[in-house]
């Protein structure tokens, strides 16, 4: 393979990467023996095995004197995640907003008792978009140097801030994309939550909330949106952000199922933990999903030709479809982001898909291998 670089050439290539492949820059347009020959001399990080469940799943105070709220500094990074934006301000997660998947996975059980294997398939499915296998971090909002050099092209490394993954259309606290800020904590956003809470919840975020603000959102984007998507695997986070609040943004020592606005308020403006916050009580995931979507079903789809032209599409997975889900994400989301890793990229990305895989056993999916399975 490497037959056509001279031992000159592969020194030069070595001692010089740095200069010659500067932080951050693409590898794109370089010959796959380039290619073999400069990922080696990366900062190459070998993914980490995620842990398991926590030892302890009872509720405890989680605004502890260890994990104090401060500001952000110059440089830090934030992004469409409240929760993850939450973690990072308090701690929980480097403060920086640069993190690696066990730190995400460590830190949503520790603090929210996210279940593991939905907190392993939602970090893992994330970090294979919007992370960087080669040094094993991701940015929690957008695209930066400090998750290191970028995979060649057409890999993006654009951070959880990109669009139609984690992050997407319908958001609660977020404007679509296509209205141009899709990071940022948007009032606008927000206030329609205020007001379906008062309207349906008495002043209260809750599951009969949830159920008309997502059809509220869904309604919206069809109409104002042309480019107004929701397909897998963004269907999925999209169902999952409504519940979201009320499993993990409620006190655990509340058993009512009722979000205070205040507090509400706190994880998606403020990015900060109420005070005597104590996390759920025992492990929890998606509870609640089925209720909101069954009142308003819809098919997965999209705007085709402007607004209010919404059409099925039947080739990705619905809620209820998990193996087409982890399928489609491989075989489509994935090989289209990646589709000839070589080397220590290539191994790096088959094993956090290994990972991404455990987290679906329990579905008895089949596993594929869109690169071979060493």
């Amino acid at each position: 393979m490497f037959a056509r670089l001279s031992v000159y050439t592969l020194l030069a290539l070595s001692i010089c990467a740095a200069n010659a492949f500067p932080q951050y820059q693409s590898l794109a347009g370089l010959s796959r023996d380039e290619l073999d020959a400069v990922i080696p001399t990366l900062q190459f990080s070998p993914p980490q095995a995620p842990p398991g469940p926590l030892a302890d799943d009872s509720t405890k105070l989680i605004n502890d004197p260890a994990h104090p709220h401060l500001p952000l500094k110059d440089g830090d990074i934030r992004g469409p995640c409240p929760a993850l934006n939450t973690l990072a301000s308090h701690g929980y997660l480097p403060r920086n907003g640069i993190v690696t998947p066990v730190q995400i996975i460590n830190a949503v059980q520790e603090a929210l008792n996210l279940e593991n294997t939905f907190a392993r398939f939602l970090v893992f499915s994330t970090f294979l978009v919007n992370g960087n296998p080669i040094t094993n971090l991701m940015s929690i909002g957008g695209a930066t140097p400090l998750t290191g050099q970028n995979p060649p092209k057409p890999a993006t490394v654009g951070g959880l801030d990109s669009h139609n993954n984690c992050e997407g259309d319908t958001s609660m606290s977020r404007a679509d994309f296509f209205f141009g800020n899709n990071h940022d904590f948007n009032e606008t956003r927000f206030q329609n939550l205020i007001n379906f809470s008062n309207k349906f919840g008495a002043g209260k975020y809750n599951l009969t909330v949830a159920t008309e603000l997502r059809n509220f959102l869904h309604q919206d984007s069809l109409h104002n949106n042309p480019q107004f998507s929701l397909v897998s695997p963004r269907l999925f986070t999209a169902y999952g952000e409504s519940v979201f609040p009320i499993n993990f943004f409620i006190d655990g020592r509340q058993k009512d199922g009722q979000l205070d606005l205040t507090v509400a308020r706190g994880f998606f403006q403020l990015m900060q933990l109420p005070p005597d916050f104590h996390r759920h009580d025992g492990a929890i995931s998606n509870e609640g999903f089925e209720t909101v979507y069954n009142k308003y079903p819809i098919q997965p789809g999209s705007n085709t030709v402007g607004v209010n032209t919404y059409k099925a599409d039947l080739t990705s997975a619905t809620l209820f479809q998990p193996c087409l889900r982890y399928t489609s994400f491989v075989n489509n989301n994935i090989k289209a982001l990646y589709p000839n890793p070589t080397g220590q990229l290539r191994k790096a990305i088959n094993t956090n898909l290994q990972f991404l895989y455990e987290s679906t056993l329990a579905d008895n999916c089949t596993q594929v291998f869109p690169y071979g399975r060493d």
